[in-house]
């Protein structure tokens, strides 16, 4: 197993057209799946006469679910070829949603929602460690900002489906487990022509690869925290400042498509600038959107930084994403990925908890001040590294 790490550039193979395929697919498709489940369980709950304290605990199941398989990541790998985990799990995710759709009880939903949750990390997490396997260095920004395009989009595309479809019989959840099973089917297809297969993390990887990378470990807490605090609190944010719900809800599409459309920018930058300097530039221009927000009027100028706002905050991931395949191999690729999405768990969850308690605490908008600030200090720290790493190499 080659578990190597390395600051040197990545080897400039041939890209494997097929498995970068496969990895934007299923990542498209868990986004779907996952933009879908959470208004919608949220929804029905609502619709049920469920407590709302019930209703989190269902969400902080998801987050059980997910936190579990990353730490068994290792264990997973090394059972189960990468290709045919990422297969599985989309067929788990399928699976889930079914179930959502044929039972009513909340006990069952309970146990589909750590087990979608479960699901998820693993796509997640193996398919980022296949994608920078996959491709090479000259092409990792622009394949990075392709993913991080699937992704933003099928977070997007997962709650146009509510309106569409409604929230009753389950018609919803049905049709999005179809879309994830036609998806693991097309995975099998595709994945029989690609030459390159995602390695087995080993045993102690995660701790190994944060005492390696400890600056991307924090690039993407620093993301989870300003993403988590513009989907979730920038909308009560808006409500509070009296504008409509319609147009709190629209707040949220204006922060995903633009997001979605200016990742593979981002990742062509990423292929001919320095990445960490994109990377700290997006940290910066988030920071000042943010602490725009309170001293915008206009509805337009409002969109227009809350827009900024959310590609600017992504560009952050997409660059990490990038360095993460431009200085790791192997089963460290694999680690990173891991570490990635607890990394983004704590940030997300710091995010939504220190936002919304400063937001009532103080004052509506010391919310977004507050993250801007904090993502001033983020911004700094890493320029200050950048500097440091640059010194070192004169």
């Amino acid at each position: 197993m080659h578990t190597a790490h390395t600051t040197d550039i990545a080897p400039d193979c041939a890209p494997d057209w097929a498995a970068i395929a496969v990895v934007i697919l299923g990542v498209t498709a868990f986004a779907v799946g996952q933009g879908l489940t959470y208004p919608l369980i949220a929804l029905i709950l609502e619709s049920r006469g469920v407590s709302s304290s019930m209703a989190g605990l269902n969400a902080s199941v998801f987050a059980l679910g997910l936190a579990s398989s990353t730490l068994m990541i290792g264990t997973l790998t090394q059972r189960m070829r990468g290709d045919r985990l990422i297969v599985a799990s989309l067929l788990g995710v399928s699976v889930c949603l079914a179930t959502f759709s044929a039972f009513d009880q909340l006990w069952i939903w309970f146990a589909a929602r750590f087990l979608l949750g479960f699901c998820t990390s693993i796509i997640y997490t193996v398919s980022e460690a296949w994608l920078n396997t996959a491709c090479p260095d000259r092409l990792r920004g622009r394949v990075s900002g392709a993913y991080s395009a699937g992704m933003c989009a099928g977070f997007a595309a997962g709650p146009l489906a509510i309106p569409l479809v409604g929230i009753e019989d389950g018609f919803a959840f049905a049709l999005t487990a179809a879309y994830v099973a036609l998806v693991a089917f097309a995975s099998v297809m595709l994945g029989r022509y690609a030459k390159t297969k995602p390695e087995a993390s080993e045993a102690g990887g995660l701790l190994t690869f944060v005492k390696m990378a400890p600056v991307l470990t924090l690039m993407v807490v620093a993301f989870g925290f300003s993403d988590i605090a513009a989907i979730s609190m920038i909308p009560l944010y808006f409500v509070e400042r009296g504008y409509s719900q319609n147009f709190a809800a629209f707040v949220v599409t204006m922060v995903a498509l633009p997001t979605a459309l200016a990742q593979p920018f981002v990742g062509w930058l990423l292929d001919r600038l320095s990445r960490p300097v994109i990377a700290v530039s997006g940290s910066a221009i988030a920071a000042v959107a943010f602490l725009l927000l309170p001293f915008m009027t206009s509805q337009a100028a409002l969109l227009i930084t809350i827009s900024i706002l959310g590609a600017a905050s992504f560009s952050l991931y997409t660059a990490a994403l990038t360095l993460l395949g431009e200085r790791f191999r192997g089963g460290l690729l694999v680690s990173g990925s891991a570490v990635f999405a607890l990394a983004y768990a704590i940030g997300s969850a710091a995010g939504s908890g220190t936002t919304g308690l400063t937001m009532d605490l103080v004052s509506i908008d010391a919310g977004p001040v507050f993250v801007g600030l904090l993502m001033l200090v983020f911004t700094g720290f890493f320029a200050l590294n950048l500097m440091r790493v640059r010194a070192a190499r004169r």
